[in-house]
This record gives C-alpha cells, structure tokens and sequence, in this order.
C-alpha cells in the first residue's frame, strides 16, 4: 500500500521513528484509530438503547408477528 501524508507529518514521523520501526508504527497507530471508531460507535448506539420511548417503541415492534395473516398468491389481480 502508497500512503501520502501532509509534509509536516511526513518529517514528523521521520524525525521520531527510525526507518526499522515505521511500518508497525504506522500499522499501531492506524489500529488504535480504527479500535477508538469502534467504541465511539458503540457508545453511541447505546445511548439510543437506554431511551424509555425507544425501548418502548421497540416492544411493540417486537410484539408484532411476521406471520401473514392473508396470503398474497390469492389476492385478486388489480
């Protein structure tokens, strides 16, 4: 894989990574920010869950079946 970085960044990491230890420097930090988008995201799908009217809402979607009640093959053509 190519990355382009900003030129400010790309002197930084020269300057304080030795040329040995870039690639899983590289590899880290990107884990590291992938691993903190995963948390955010599920911290902010739990704060929906905690919601009284959405639990709410969510029971009676839950509570309605995904029986049909009148098939469609005997409908009558429209």
């Amino acid at each position: 894989m190519t990355f382009s970085l900003p030129e400010p960044l790309a002197a930084e990491l020269l300057k304080s990574v030795s040329p040995r230890n870039r690639s899983r420097y590289v590899a880290e930090a990107l884990m590291a920010k992938l691993q903190m988008q995963d948390e955010e995201l599920a911290r902010a799908c739990d704060l929906p869950n905690q919601n009284q009217d959405i639990l709410l809402i969510e029971r009676e979607f839950d509570a309605i079946s995904s029986d049909i009640a009148e098939p469609w093959n005997n409908a009558p053509a429209r």
